[in-house]
C-alpha cells in the first residue's frame, strides 16, 4: 500500500483483509493514521447527509448495527459537517435533530481527534482504530434514501412550522396528561379528547383547501426502536391508516417512512408516540413474571400483547374517524376529496418506493398478550 489512505480505502472496498488492515494502522504513525481515519469518517458521513440522511436516522441504524464508541463517533460527524454551514443555510429540522443528539465541536483540531476521543471515551487507541475502521465499512453500505430534509446547505423556505399552533399544543398537553395518569378511565378521556382536537381539524382542513393541487402530500420518517420493532411498527401503520397516512416500514433501517398530508402526519407522530407509551405502561401491569424460567413466555406476552394492542387501536381510530366525518357541515362533499387525496399520497408513497412487500402477517404465541394488549387498547379508546 502506498498510503495510509490507500489502505483504509482498500479495506473498506474489500481489497485487504480486514485484519491485516487493521494491523498495519495500529503500527504505522499516529500522525499518519489518524488524520486520515478522521477524514475518512467525516467524509463518508457527509455523503450520508447529503443522499438524504438524517442526524437521528443515522444514529440509529450506527446504534442498531455498530457497538461501542461508534454512536458517538456519528454524533461527532453531526457537529463536524454543520461547522461548514451558516446557521441561516441550515434546516430548522435537521438542527433540531443535532441539538438532540448534543452534537458540538468540542475537539477542537481535527488532526488530535482521535486523541481526543481516546481521552473522553476511555478507549484505547487501537480499540478506537479498530471501531472507526469498521465503521467504515457500514457507512460505505448503506445507499441514498430519499431526500424529506434539506442538508445543511440546502435549507428551504418552511412549509410550515410542524408542532407549533395551537391545536397541537393542546393535543400534546392532552396526551401528557394521557400518559401521567395510573387511571385508565382519565387516560381514556384525554385521549380520546386529543383524537377529537385532530380528527376535527384535519377534516376542516381538508375541506377547505378542497382538491387544491397546491396542497401536497409529505411523508416524514419516524424511528422505531428495539425490542420489538416490527409490532411497534404494526401500532404505527394502525395510527396511521386511521389518519388516512401510509406506511412504508424499513427494518433494516429501524424507521417507516409514513406518507400524508401536513396535518395528518403530525397526527400520527404524536398518537403513536403517546400509544406506545401508555401500551408500555400497561405491558409492564399485565404481564407475567419474568425469570430465567418464564423468559419465552414473558417474550411471547410482550409481542402477542403488542399486536392485539395495535390491532384494537386501529379498530378504535376508525370508529373516532367515521364519528368525526360524521360532525362536518358536509360530508357528501368532503368524500370525494378524502379519495383524491387518498390518490396522491399513494402515488407519492409509489415515487418513493416502487417496489415494496407487503408485510407478514404476526403469529400470536400469547393468548394471555393478545388478551390483555385488546384490554388495554380498549383503555386507551379513541372513539
Amino acid at each position: 500500500m502506498n498510503s495510509v489512505r490507500d489502505t483504509i480505502g482498500a479495506v473498506v472496498g474489500g481489497r485487504l483483509g480486514y485484519e491485516d488492515g487493521l494491523d498495519t494502522l495500529a503500527v504505522a504513525p499516529a500522525a499518519d493514521v489518524d488524520p486520515a481515519l478522521t477524514t475518512a469518517l467525516f467524509d463518508a458521513t457527509a455523503r450520508l447527509w447529503r443522499g438524504g440522511w438524517q442526524p437521528a436516522e443515522l444514529h440509529r441504524v450506527v446504534a442498531r448495527r455498530g457497538t461501542g464508541v461508534q454512536p458517538h463517533l456519528i454524533v461527532d460527524a453531526v457537529a463536524a459537517y454543520l461547522r461548514g454551514f451558516p446557521p441561516r443555510t441550515v434546516d430548522a429540522r435537521w438542527l433540531a435533530q443535532a441539538v438532540e443528539l448534543e452534537a458540538r465541536d468540542w475537539w477542537g483540531d481535527d488532526a488530535g481527534y482521535l486523541r481526543e476521543v481516546t481521552a473522553r471515551r476511555r478507549v484505547d487507541r487501537v480499540t478506537l482504530i479498530d471501531a472507526l475502521l469498521s465503521l467504515l465499512g457500514l457507512l460505505a453500505g448503506l445507499p441514498p434514501i430519499e431526500m424529506l430534509v434539506p442538508p445543511p446547505g440546502q435549507a428551504t423556505p418552511a412549509r410550515r412550522a410542524p408542532g407549533n399552533d395551537a391545536r397541537l399544543e393542546r393535543v400534546r398537553a392532552l396526551l401528557a396528561k394521557a400518559e401521567a395518569t395510573t387511571f385508565p378511565a382519565e387516560a381514556e378521556a384525554y385521549t380520546a379528547k386529543a383524537q377529537e382536537l385532530i380528527s376535527r381539524h384535519s377534516l376542516d382542513e381538508a375541506l377547505l383547501a378542497g382538491d387544491s393541487e397546491a396542497v401536497i402530500p409529505y411523508a416524514r420518517r419516524i424511528g422505531v426502536d428495539h425490542p420489538y420493532e416490527s409490532e411497534k411498527a404494526s401500532l404505527l401503520t394502525s395510527v396511521a391508516r386511521a389518519n388516512r397516512c401510509h406506511v412504508v416500514w424499513s427494518p433494516e433501517f429501524g424507521f417507516a417512512t409514513v406518507f400524508g398530508f401536513d396535518a395528518d402526519i403530525d397526527a400520527v407522530d404524536l398518537l403513536h408516540t403517546s400509544l406506545l407509551v401508555q401500551a408500555h405502561r400497561a405491558m409492564s401491569r399485565a404481564e407475567p413474571p419474568g425469570g430465567k424460567a418464564g423468559r419465552s413466555r414473558l417474550k411471547n406476552f410482550r409481542q402477542s400483547f403488542l399486536v392485539g394492542y395495535a390491532v384494537r387501536i386501529g379498530e378504535r381510530l376508525a370508529e373516532a374517524g367515521r364519528a368525526a366525518l360524521k360532525q362536518v357541515g358536509d360530508p357528501a362533499a368532503l368524500l370525494p376529496v378524502l379519495a383524491s387525496r387518498d390518490v396522491r399520497i399513494r402515488e407519492a408513497r409509489d415515487r418513493s418506493f416502487p417496489s415494496t412487500v407487503r408485510g407478514r402477517g404476526f403469529r400470536v404465541a400469547s393468548r394471555e398478550g393478545w388478551e390483555s394488549g385488546q384490554t388495554a387498547a380498549d383503555e386507551a379508546t379513541l372513539s
